[in-house]
């Protein structure tokens, strides 16, 4: 079962790439997304991890929280279920 894993504090100039190589020395990575604006196409600051096996994603976890990537210290905890919202009215 994959394990998703919420990565906040990035630097602006972290990548999907980036994100997934700092996560690859623990495990299998299925994805690894850098949350954008909309708007402007920067980054928000923050990004999901979705690790193949759960193990693996606790290491990631325990490892990572608290390291520098990019010169940033990382917030790395287990992502919470997405909560359904109302649709939005224009």
């Amino acid at each position: 079962m994959s394990s998703n894993i919420y990565v906040g504090n990035l630097s602006y100039d972290t990548t999907d790439d980036s994100l997934s190589a700092a996560f690859t020395p623990y495990g299998s990575v299925l994805s690894a997304r850098v949350i954008t604006d909309r708007m402007t196409g920067r980054s928000r600051g923050f990004g999901f991890v979705e690790m193949e096996d759960n193990g693996e994603a606790q290491a990631a976890i325990s490892a990572l929280n608290g390291a520098q990537l990019d010169g940033r210290d990382l917030k790395v905890n287990e992502a919470k279920p997405r909560e359904a919202r109302p649709p939005r009215r224009w």
